[in-house]
């Protein structure tokens, strides 16, 4: 595994020499050289600086997320909580992800001449590496523009100080056809499985399932919605095939079919030793264990090894063992949402993903998902009004050595992206639907309740979403927003989720009810600034204006010289 996650020591080329044309010809000579290229890509997103942003871009801005403990130690991200977000904010430097960008730009100008030279490194293989680092490529282009809309866009590596790099910024939808038609162009080349002797690359290398998810959310952007849905069909289905390959190798694994998750292979919420303590599955998607079978891409980090790299951006954000709280924390309008039965987001007091969200103090809402190894949750009772509900959260990282695994894409996600495709292919804006329409509703609605229901902390489980209070295209749209936001929290999804309903709606309405929720004395002007539909995306670095002229300031935070919205 050092190689796919250790990669300071094989990044020589990168961190030492210059990137000349000189030292390029000499580096680029056998099937190692450019391994250790494509490790850099992986061993740069997993940076601080790059899952901050993934955090940041995702979640501060919307409803799920303020600010912490010692958050006057970050008066950046503390603006960004305030909802005063300026030009010459860090958090709104790109050059993280255009580093590695231009590393991958740069093998696959350069893979090919070492194919040529290096008789060990096959066609097939040339081009799993080209499909591999044009797929982070890619991702990286898409987290670009669902934040900062339009970006300079290029294919072509930067090696040589005599290049002109100040670029100017190519169209949202532009950028997006060109990651559609790239990622078409090579999903076919990428790896299916890796060898069972490494069994962490299945989950923390791109594979096509990756490239399939990732092509999934980037149709439902770009409204084409009969695509996004054959793109889940395509994950799923090899998720399952997956699943039924671990049956084969190790026996029937009698405790997901005892959860009768529809034939979804979603791991267990219950533990099979109890009738009523729940949290397996938290565990193995972002506690201690990581790489789970429902994951399909996540940036992997070494467990048990302190001299390899950390997760430093949950240890600051979200908490450590020394510093339970980090600078983030959950609104209290999501951390008391349970704690106070608010109701206003979950349901009942038995969905364990509030407990895998939000470690609610008396009057504080610190977010567990990644800083805590295990979650269990105990209930007694026969009803959800009833139920009584303890939870025991254990084995928070060290400071330091934080080593939980930062998720891109999992199964549950890729569910309610096609439900909520499912959802737009619906005609009729009223009750009166058609038979197609129907099915289209009904389908959404299965993939909803599925996953809403393998969160019951209660057993045998019983069906909490009723079919008949979702009988409109408007409300069953709700209804996925809403359990995408229960079931991803803190992932780095919602905002974006909220940008793609804007940028589907045509104006900022459901974005603003939903975002201001946290804010109170100042809400009114917080709704004002995003009125403003180029206010949902971030402005551009000051620093990005001032080197390069062919760049012009997001219209909704003026000139970029006087810091402020207009």
């Amino acid at each position: 595994m050092a190689a796919l996650v250790g990669f300071s020591s094989c990044n020589d080329f990168l961190e030492v020499e210059p990137q000349d044309k000189i030292l390029l010809d000499k580096f680029w000579n056998e099937r190692a050289d450019v391994e250790s290229v494509v490790a850099s890509c992986y061993s740069s997103l997993q940076s601080s600086a790059c899952i901050k942003r993934m955090m940041i871009w995702g979640e501060a801005r919307s409803e799920n997320m303020d600010a912490g403990n010692n958050i006057d130690k970050d008066v950046n991200l503390n603006n960004i909580f305030k909802a005063n977000i300026t030009s010459t904010n860090p958090y709104t430097a790109w050059v993280d992800f255009y580093y590695v960008i231009n590393t991958c730009n740069t093998i696959i100008k350069y893979a090919p001449g070492v194919a040529a030279k290096d008789p060990g490194y096959t066609d097939s293989e040339l081009k799993a590496t080209i499909a591999e680092v044009t797929a982070l490529r890619s991702l990286c282009y898409f987290y670009l523009i669902r934040t900062f809309r339009d970006v300079p866009y290029t294919t072509e590596p930067y090696i040589d100080d005599d290049q002109t790099m100040d670029l100017p910024a190519t169209k949202f939808e532009n950028v997006l056809d060109q990651l559609i038609a790239d990622l078409e162009g090579v999903r076919n080349d990428a790896v299916v499985y890796y060898p069972n002797s490494k069994p962490l690359y299945q989950t923390g290398r791109i594979t096509r399932t990756a490239i399939d998810a990732m092509l999934c959310e980037m149709y439902l952007w770009k409204k084409d919605y009969q695509r996004c849905i054959h793109y889940a069909d395509e994950v799923i289905a090899q998720m399952k095939r997956q699943e039924e390959l671990r049956e084969q190798e190790n026996g029937l694994n009698t405790q997901t079919k005892d959860e009768d998750m529809e034939g979804y292979p979603l791991l267990p919420c219950r533990y099979s030793n109890s009738q009523n303590v729940f949290g397996s599955d938290y565990m193995k998607l972002f506690g201690g264990t990581g790489n789970s079978s429902e994951s399909i891409f996540e940036l992997s980090f070494v467990k048990d090894d302190d001299n390899m790299p950390a997760n430093y951006a949950v240890a600051e954000f979200y908490g450590n063992a020394t510093n339970i709280m980090g600078f983030a924390s959950a609104s209290s309008y999501i951390g008391g949402d349970v704690a106070q039965e608010q109701w206003k987001v979950f349901a009942n007091k038995l969905d364990a993903r509030y407990y895998y969200a939000v470690m609610a103090g008396s009057s504080t809402y610190s977010i567990c998902k990644y800083a805590w190894k295990n979650v269990q949750i105990e209930t007694t009772g026969s009803s959800a009004a009833g139920a009584k509900v303890e939870t025991l959260y254990s084995n928070m990282y060290p400071e330091k050595h934080v080593q939980a695994n930062w998720i891109i894409y999992r199964l549950t996600d890729i569910m309610l992206l096609k439900a909520e495709a499912l959802t737009q292919l619906i005609a009729s804006d009223d009750a009166s639907l058609s038979d197609a329409d129907k099915d289209y509703l009904n389908q959404a609605f299965r993939l909803v309740a599925v996953i809403n229901k393998r969160s019951l902390c209660q057993y045998p489980r019983k069906d909490t979403l009723d079919i008949s209070n979702f009988g409109t295209k408007a409300a069953i749209e709700e209804l996925v927003l809403n359990e995408r936001r229960r079931e991803l929290m803190f992932e780095g999804k919602r905002w974006y989720d909220l940008v793609r309903k804007a940028r589907r709606d045509g104006k900022t309405d459901y974005l603003k009810s939903q975002s201001c929720n946290k804010y109170s004395s100042n809400k009114q002007l917080v709704e004002s600034k995003l009125t403003r539909m180029a206010a949902i995306y971030w402005p551009y670095n000051n620093d990005e204006l001032k080197v390069n002229k062919h760049l012009h300031q997001n219209e909704a935070f003026g000139t970029g010289l006087n810091d402020s919205y207009e």
